[in-house]
């Protein structure tokens, strides 16, 4: 097992695990799970690697390593104890009991950050159906009250019902009204669709892996104000505004979606399917990709994998290679478009710089020469009848 500390600070101060089991996608440095931990609101104090071969069926990390997290948790004054892999409840349960401390994983984290930052009616129910989902599942360990007997009058149920089912039902009946308020709102951007789709709108999405500067690049190509910061799910809500390309004399439509991220939990890729489906049903994607990141070939996998669980994995691609400016100039590609070989395609990429402004006229070369390539076969196949 491996350690190294952080640097205080005023939050509330997390020790960082990691177990290795092998994978290729394994973050050595936890570096994701730290920005997670900070986006959240929380400051890692240490962080911890092991490795093993599979996970422990009661504490995943075993007892003699749930005994050494105990003790440096202690040394560095953690106040909780947050594990990059997903945890069973009964994993969950077992750790705190050892740990004497709350202890959550990846996915209760990034759950925390989607709360703390949708700002839509959307989002908001969305992260809330995620939210309750998963909290249906950890019944088990959120309560202390689970064992108590309950009955009497006004208690729905009965005398004898325990309070875990008066719980389940509760958080049941909320995700039923949640998903049916879900429902309109779905209804509502299906109408949308239809009125962009009538008026033969060219829809574009933004996709790419979470702080691959999505929304920097939004607001670099339609003036907009979308909130862009360096840090991890800066955007939560879609957003589409109108992309006029001057050289054709025409306007698209233009969303900037919601970013990816290793290990995104299901219940999010299930909850935010309405705001996904811009993505699903776009006719071309751009795949936003931070350029001067050393695991960019991985977030690019990542993306590609989202893609495939929500349909969308044979909409045509334009590669946008961002953040430029990060990459020292001898390292800088001589051509800014060219092609990238991804899953036995060769996909058009370029090479730009939201931030500075470098490479988006050809950006908008690009953009605009697919959105003429239909016509420019319907115009092929007139001629040659």
């Amino acid at each position: 097992m491996s350690s190294s500390a952080f640097s205080p600070s005023s939050a509330a101060p997390v020790l960082l695990v990691g177990v290795d089991f092998g994978l290729p996608d394994f973050d050595n440095d936890l570096a994701e799970l730290g920005l997670l931990a900070q986006t959240a609101g929380f400051a890692p104090v240490a962080r911890i690697t092991c490795k093993r071969s599979a996970p422990d069926a009661a504490l995943f990390v075993g007892s003699g390593k749930a005994e050494e997290l105990r003790l440096l948790a202690q040394m560095h004054g953690a106040q909780e104890v947050l594990f990059d892999q997903a945890l069973s409840p009964g994993q969950q349960r077992n750790l705190e009991r050892v740990l004497e401390l709350p202890v959550n994983d990846r996915t209760l984290l990034i759950l925390e950050i989607f709360a703390q930052r949708a700002r839509s009616h959307e989002g908001k129910l969305q992260v809330e159906l995620a939210r309750l989902r998963y909290l249906s599942t950890r019944l088990v360990r959120r309560w202390s009250h689970l064992e108590r007997q309950t009955g009497g009058a006004g208690v729905r149920g009965g005398p004898g019902e325990k309070q875990i089912e008066l719980d389940r039902r509760m958080i049941d009946e909320a995700i039923k009204r949640t998903k049916e308020r879900l429902v309109k709102v779905k209804r509502t951007r299906n109408t949308q669709r239809r009125h962009r789709s009538r008026a033969d709108v060219f829809s574009i999405s933004l996709v790419g892996y979470t702080n691959a500067g999505k929304s920097t690049l939004f607001n670099a190509l339609v003036k907009a104000r979308v909130y862009a910061a360096d840090q991890l799910f800066a955007t939560l809500d879609t957003t589409t505004r109108q992309l006029y390309l001057g050289d054709i004399g025409r306007s698209v439509s233009l969303s900037d979606t919601v970013g990816f991220i290793r290990d995104l939990p299901h219940g999010l890729v299930d909850a935010f399917e309405a705001t996904l489906q811009e993505a699903v049903e776009a006719d071309l994607l751009l795949h936003v990709v931070d350029a001067a990141h050393p695991g960019f070939l991985e977030q690019i996998e990542q993306v590609q994998k989202v893609l495939q669980e929500i349909g969308a994995q044979d909409i045509p691609q334009l590669l946008v290679f961002n953040k430029l400016d990060d990459i020292a100039p001898a390292q800088r590609p001589v051509n800014l478009v060219d092609t990238y070989e991804l899953a036995g395609r060769s996909i058009p990429r370029v090479f730009v710089s939201a931030l500075k402004s470098l490479g988006m006229a050809e950006l908008r070369e690009k953009i605009s020469a697919i959105v003429l390539a239909p016509f420019a076969t319907e115009t092929e196949t007139l001629v040659s009848d």
